[in-house]
């Protein structure tokens, strides 16, 4: 019987140096879905945007012989070259990344891209910044369309979009069923002690438009490299609220940070978001 939901596996839980076949390999021995691909800021990432025939037939025979897909790309380029950038010649920049984006997205048969909600983020936001991002987002949503590729906001650490109302303003101006919400659990966690709201409660703003759901642990001001069950995010209570809004896919993201038992870090992973999003779908 098929799986009621799909868990996937951040890309960045796994040494860099590993190949993509012993990538979703090891994803798969985990207990995992499928890979979300990373495309981050750094010029190694973004360079493969611009993969040659040879490197997309490389990754389709890892995929097929291994039966896993990477089913998902968190597209964090963008944050060097963010959509509101008040450089031109950056926001061109931004552009493009987009638009290579989904169609290497199209050529690998990826369906989901999650979109950084960053205006900008090394420099400061202003009126000018916020409507530069809102019309090349329109510009974004529009080749996403094209290539039939869905784009999802993750809900970020900066003020800018930290929530899912925050995001639901965006996709709310936008109206393409190309447009939805993919948030961060762990960086809604902590937005929720800055604005005194419930997580559960910023979920709801996002019904009918929820993309999948990142499943992350935080700590109070921090976001990243804390380990599952180390923190303050109730997994619990957020996976059964993300179920009962309809989403049937998760990403595990946490990060490899050079521990050589890292392949037991993915089954502790995968077991321990298993349980709650199975307890979730009962």
């Amino acid at each position: 019987m098929e799986k009621s939901y799909q868990l996937g596996l951040y890309e960045k839980a796994m040494p860099g140096t590993l190949t993509w076949y012993e990538k979703l390999t090891a994803a798969k021995e985990a207990g995992f879905d499928y890979v979300e691909m990373s495309i981050d800021e750094t010029d190694e990432k973004l360079a493969r945007l611009h993969m040659s025939t040879a490197e997309m037939e490389e990754i389709r025979i890892a995929m097929r012989e291994t039966g896993m897909m990477f089913g998902s790309i968190c597209l964090s380029g963008h944050r060097k070259y963010p959509l509101g950038d008040p450089d031109p010649a950056k926001q061109t920049r931004s552009m493009e990344i987009m638009e290579d984006a989904v169609g290497l997205a199209a050529a690998l048969g990826i369906r989901t891209i999650q979109l950084a909600g960053y205006d900008v983020y090394y420099d400061e936001g202003s009126v000018e910044t916020r409507a530069a991002f809102a019309r090349n987002l329109v510009k974004s949503v529009l080749l996403a369309a094209c290539g039939g590729v869905q784009l999802g906001f993750e809900t970020m650490e900066t003020p800018f979009m930290d929530t899912v109302e925050k995001a639901m303003h965006y996709v709310d101006l936008v109206r393409s069923p190309y447009l939805g919400v993919y948030p961060d659990s762990g960086n809604l966690t902590n937005a929720s002690l800055i604005y005194g709201k419930g997580v559960l409660d910023d979920m709801e703003m996002g019904r009918g438009y929820m993309v999948a759901l990142h499943l992350k642990e935080t700590v109070p001001g921090k976001y990243r490299e804390i380990p599952f069950g180390m923190g303050h995010v109730d997994f619990a209570a957020i996976a059964k609220k993300a179920w009962e809004l309809g989403v049937r896919r998760y990403v595990g993201e946490f990060w490899y940070t050079g521990n050589a038992d890292w392949k037991g870090d993915l089954v502790f992973a995968n077991a321990f978001l298993r349980r709650v999003l199975d307890a979730a779908a009962e």
